[in-house]
């Protein structure tokens, strides 16, 4: 069986749709939406053809009307998307963003797989980069073989005890210092991080139209080609 786990597709259909392959099973680790031109037509797309689909803190903040948590210039960057995704959202995909699990626990061929967002103690907002301590605690609760979360945009591989944590990076708005979207492929029993070219071209002429601020356009701009701001004003 092939599993492939995307996460972090903030609304970039264009990514979304060059996705090189999808599998025998498809795994979202959430934020569908916010940062990206085109929130309706991923979170249909991915209610059609996604096995299971997990809840990011903007999928929790279009679908509730709440604060993303972000820093203060991403927090900018989430406030004036999300306004314009709440606009584009009709009700019943609105409802479907709030009815996403925070988190899920699925066996396939004899594998315990745990799916959050961030990390288990805080799926929505934990900010828990790779080489953190914080994960020998975190696996220690689930009981898992493997691990998968999302929220940072930067893929990695770590095992932990007997559980491997794996961040398949960012589909849609990697931080990788390149544009290329990030994906995960699970297969044989073996995780395999990959990464493929895309029009994003296209996404920016397509933020170029949003009715957002002149400086919030090239800061999307900016994160969808180099993965972040200057320095100083990053989370």
């Amino acid at each position: 069986m092939k599993i492939v786990v995307i996460s972090d597709i903030h609304a970039n259909l264009d990514a979304l749709m060059a996705l090189p392959e999808w599998g025998d099973d498809l795994w979202v680790l959430g934020d569908l939406v916010d940062y990206g031109p085109d929130p309706r037509e991923v979170v249909a797309l991915l209610r059609s053809r996604a096995e299971i689909v997990i809840r990011g803190n903007h999928d929790q903040a279009v679908g509730f009307e709440e604060d993303t948590r972000c820093s203060p210039r991403y927090r900018q960057l989430a406030l004036e998307t999300r306004d314009f995704t709440i606009q584009s959202m009709n009700g019943d995909l609105t409802r479907y963003l709030q009815q996403l699990p925070l988190h899920k626990t699925v066996e396939r061929d004899g594998k315990k797989f745990y799916l959050c967002h961030a990390v288990p103690s805080n799926p929505l907002y934990e900010y828990c980069p790779e080489d953190s301590d914080r994960w020998v605690q975190e696996v220690k609760e689930i009981h898992a073989d493997y691990l998968l979360v999302g929220h940072t945009h930067t893929p990695f591989i770590r095992k932990v005890g007997s559980t491997t944590v794996v961040n398949p990076g960012s589909l849609g708005q990697p931080k990788t210092g390149k544009p290329d979207a990030c994906y995960a492929v699970w297969d044989d029993d073996h995780f395999e991080l990959k990464q493929f070219r895309y029009p994003y071209n296209e996404t920016i002429q397509k933020l170029e139209q949003l009715p957002v601020s002149q400086q919030v356009k090239r800061d999307l701009e900016t994160v969808l080609v180099s993965g972040s701001l200057p320095q100083q004003l990053q989370r």
